[in-house]
């Protein structure tokens, strides 16, 4: 039956095997376009002894789903046993299969008192390869990229794979202003995140931000977490990573090395000479690349033929008459270096005299790394990475990367930093590592991309925990005003750390200072002072509550805190208006100690949640950084700067005054001063300069003297970092 009418068949089913004994017996119009069919084929024959080309394929091609050939000797019978088979093993998958539910093995950990030193921590545990924990957590071969045996880089295609999977819990941490020692909210995440998954068994994905090696060389240390709450292993997280860093160094001094080499050469070549070597004779013929074309249509200068354009769309294509003194677009280093501040470059004869003053950015402070961490998709970055501003020109028109012709090339040394980088917990949680823009001097938050696919992976009812860098006044307001702008996400739950350490600097306590011991006010009881330090608290709450998220405090304990002190914490966390304060002890005791925060996050969660941003973007830009500095740092008003009015004005001409707003600010204060703690009042917030991250998508007002180039102390952290030369491995980290 099939031989008379084959089409018939065909039609009823989705996979089709046979051996028809006739050549181009199966023609197009037979398939369903789902169909995919097995040909049983022997090129070696001529005609039907055997099976030979019994589909027309050049026909058959244009609608089956999949044709593939099946080698000689196998018979469709048992072809066609096979594919039950499979069918059937699929079928019994598919029954015991729970969305986001993963089959993972977690790592049991016995916490030794006193706690030995990070390092040493780390080393005490062998993580899983992270092949295996990618299968674990559902990821597929294709879209894992192993880095040696404990990181890998992640597949954005994941994203696609798994689009219908509704999201999971979206957590932000953030914390009170923090001492220059930091109050653990990295470390709380990461416990955080084991604590619900290897101890309530639920789904829970970290993405955290991966660290510069300024503060890694200088003084705060790495960022890997610590005690019993890390990323493992920390030397691989705090050094180099997978490139990622250096990759954003590299796109962003190749941007600085064109803008000068561009003023250059049109100060010393006429607009023909320019324009020869811009489009050059290549075997005799002038062509224009795809950048200069969406140049040419930026100028409205419709032509395809270089041979047709006038001297006067020549001139104008050609120059593009860069003011030096517009020039924002600064070199970086991933170092602190306090002598790159100020620097002045073109000093060899070779320049014939074109000097400027410049200056060199840390990389983490860089538009590029905004970039990344803000981007949705590798289109996306490609078109943000052409529309950064450099400058102005003379005329005051804004200079893109587009402009310079360099956006296509920064999108080549980007292509992999994109992707995500999978590593794990102590106790064996994943984490993604990605992208490291500061809080203070940036938008302070891991990357969108890395926040999308963990919630996807999770599924619906795991949990996605992302840190905002430093106190809620910087990084936390910056990820619901920026991050989730761009990225459509809305938390769940904000959980604020807080520290008593802290808390009594606030209160009026010494100055606490790295690399010295705290005064004994910090390792005694001393309620009243911890009491009145609590208004911070209070007030970063409060912040967090404008947001219309809950908010649980989770009290990073230290082994000095009082029982009376932890209790007053929470006490007044909960009258301030958080739902749920807990004590947490996962830097001594690992998920095990953050067990209490899980639960209060999980009852969070259920709550309602009435989540909007703080500001409209339609607003006039003066009117934006108003809002922040009185809402949410409790200034009564903003001074602007000559440099900084005109600048808003600049930018404002240039259509960029819809853009949201990122202040790089002192995080040691809510203040511009470092030194005002507590809840400064009746200050009046300095606007020294506005700058245009037009790419990363905003505008990021400097107060006071923030610098975007950080110094080395005294004695930096790489007096204790060495290796050993017999075992390969890194002493002196933390």
């Amino acid at each position: 039956r099939i031989l008379w009418n084959p089409g018939y068949f065909i039609t009823c089913f989705s996979l089709f095997s046979v051996a028809s004994h006739r050549i181009d017996m199966f023609w197009g119009y037979h398939f369903p376009p789902v169909c995919s069919y097995l040909s049983f084929t022997d090129n070696t024959k001529a005609s039907g002894k055997r099976v030979v080309g019994d589909v027309a394929y050049a026909s058959a091609k244009e609608r089956a789903a999949y044709i593939t050939p099946v080698p000689g000797g196998v018979g469709p019978m048992t072809v066609a046993m096979l594919m039950q088979s499979t069918v059937e093993s699929a079928q019994r998958f598919l029954e015991n299969y729970q969305p986001g539910k993963w089959n993972i093995q977690y790592r049991l950990l016995t916490p030794v008192t006193p706690v030995p030193s990070d390092m040493e921590v780390s080393r005490s545990c062998t993580p899983k390869p992270i092949g295996e924990l990618a299968r674990e957590i559902g990821l597929i071969s294709d879209e894992v990229e192993l880095y040696g045996q404990c990181k890998a880089k992640i597949s954005l295609s994941t994203l696609k794979r798994l689009k219908e999977q509704p999201d999971g819990k979206y957590i932000v941490v953030t914390g009170i202003t923090p001492t220059p020692l930091g109050e653990g909210k990295s470390t709380t995440a990461i416990g955080l995140v084991q604590a619900l998954g290897a101890h309530l068994g639920q789904n829970a994905f970290a993405c955290v931000r991966q660290p510069s090696q300024g503060p890694t060389f200088g003084i705060k240390g790495g960022a890997a977490g610590g005690g019993y709450s890390q990323v493992v292993p920390m030397e691989e997280f705090n050094l180099h990573l997978t490139g990622d860093i250096h990759a954003i160094t590299a796109a962003n001094n190749l941007v600085a090395a064109a803008i000068d080499a561009r003023i250059f050469h049109e100060a010393t070549q006429s607009d023909q000479a320019l324009y020869s070597r811009l489009v050059p004779l290549v075997d005799g013929v002038r062509n224009f690349s795809d950048v200069q074309i969406r140049r040419l249509q930026r100028l409205h200068i419709m032509k395809m033929d270089p041979a047709t354009l006038t001297n006067d769309e020549i001139s104008k294509f050609v120059r593009l008459d860069i003011d030096p003194d517009s020039i924002t677009w600064q070199r970086v280093l991933d170092t602190n270096d306090r002598f790159l501040r100020t620097i002045t470059i073109g000093q060899s004869p070779s320049e014939k005299g074109y000097t400027r003053t410049a200056q060199f950015d840390i990389t983490v402070a860089s538009e590029i790394m905004a970039v990344l961490a803000l981007t949705n998709s590798l289109e996306d970055m490609r078109e943000r990475l052409g529309k950064m501003v450099v400058a102005s020109s003379k005329k005051g028109v804004p200079i893109t990367t587009e402009d310079l012709g360099v956006s296509g090339a920064l999108a080549v040394l980007m292509k992999d930093a994109i992707k995500p980088n999978l590593m794990q917990t102590l106790e064996g949680n994943p984490v993604f590592v990605h992208a490291g823009p500061f809080a203070n001097i940036a938008h302070g938050n891991s990357s969108v991309l890395a926040d999308k696919i963990a919630l996807k992976v999770v599924g619906k009812d795991g949990f996605v925990v992302t840190e905002a860098g430093f106190g809620a006044d910087i990084g936390m307001e910056k990820f619901f005003d920026i991050k989730c702008r761009y990225s459509g996400l809305q938390p769940h739950v904000v959980v604020l750390v807080a520290t008593i350490r802290a808390l009594k600097m606030h209160g009026g306590g010494p100055t606490v200072m790295a690399g010295v011991p705290l005064p004994k006010e910090y390792i005694v009881e001393n309620i009243p002072l911890l009491e009145k330090g609590c208004s911070n608290l209070r007030k970063q709450i409060e912040n967090a509550r404008i947001f219309g998220v809950p908010v649980v405090v989770a009290v990073n304990a230290f082994k000095s805190d009082t029982e009376a002190e932890l209790q007053l914490v929470v006490r007044l966390a909960k009258e301030a208006g958080a739902l749920d304060a807990v004590k947490c002890t996962h830097w001594a005791d690992g998920g095990k100690g953050a067990v209490a925060l899980a639960e209060a996050v999980q009852r969070a969660s259920q709550a309602p949640s009435h989540f909007q941003f703080l500001y409209d973007m339609e607003l006039p830009v003066v009117e934006k950084i108003r809002i922040i500095a009185q809402k949410i740092y409790g200034a009564n008003d903003i001074e602007l700067l000559p440099e900084a009015e005109l600048k808003i004005i600049q930018y404002t001409k240039q259509g960029f005054g819809n853009l949201p707003i990122c202040m790089a600010k002192t995080h040691l204060s809510l203040s511009h001063n470092p030194e005002q703690k507590g809840v400064p009042t009746g200050f009046i917030l300095p606007i020294r300069d506005v700058r245009a991250s037009v790419g990363a998508g905003f505008l990021y007002p400097l107060v006071g003297t923030m610098s975007t180039m950080p110094g080395l102390p005294t004695r930096p952290c790489f007096y204790d970092i060495d290796l050993d030369p017999v075992t390969g491995e890194v002493n002196g980290l933390f």
